[in-house]
């Protein structure tokens, strides 16, 4: 049952780190938009796309978003392993328990302060007012979510941990 269900989690980060990649190539054409509108003057066209630079940071945030929990379960996060390498295989993994309960916890807290955040911008009514003008919880939005997938693959992460060899992990080591 575990695992069918990481499985179809599995599935999931694939399609968001899927559609990062997919805000990443719109991101990319906006700002060749703008700038071939900057330096070609076309008659008709805009001299530029002023919106471009605060969307393409709008994409920047949601691409990482969209990547972080996929490139977790990847193993693709920053990590120093090589302490973990040359420890014990007992004392290492106790210290992966240790590091994915760290994880957990501050994945729980970002979370709930990213919704409490989120919560308050809306029933506020707060806004972000820059070439566009648009709710500032929109923003604020993907944060809370992102940081409860990463918060549940931490879990998935412990059970794999549980069921492996007591070593380092190696589903999650960037360099063998």
């Amino acid at each position: 049952m575990i695992g069918k269900l990481s499985q179809a989690y599995g599935r999931l980060l694939a399609a968001l780190a899927l559609l990062g990649c997919l805000l990443l190539l719109v991101m990319m054409l906006i700002i060749v938009a703008d700038v071939a509108l900057r330096n070609l003057a076309l008659p008709g066209l805009p001299g530029s796309l002023a919106w471009s630079n605060e969307i393409s940071e709008l994409l920047l945030y949601l691409v990482t978003m969209c990547v972080a929990p996929w490139l977790l379960r990847q193993g693709q996060h920053i990590r120093v392993d090589i302490v973990l390498q040359a420890l014990p295989p007992r004392v290492a993994w106790s210290l992966e328990w240790v590091g994915d309960l760290l994880g957990l916890a501050c994945c729980v807290v970002l979370a709930w302060y990213g919704a409490q955040a989120t919560l308050s911008s809306y029933l506020s009514g707060a806004v972000n007012i820059k070439t566009l003008v648009t709710p500032e919880w929109w923003s604020l939005l993907p944060l809370p979510v992102v940081f409860v997938l990463l918060a549940i693959e931490m879990v998935f992460r412990m059970i794999r941990l549980q069921q492996g060899g007591r070593a380092a992990r190696h589903d999650a080591v960037s360099a063998a």
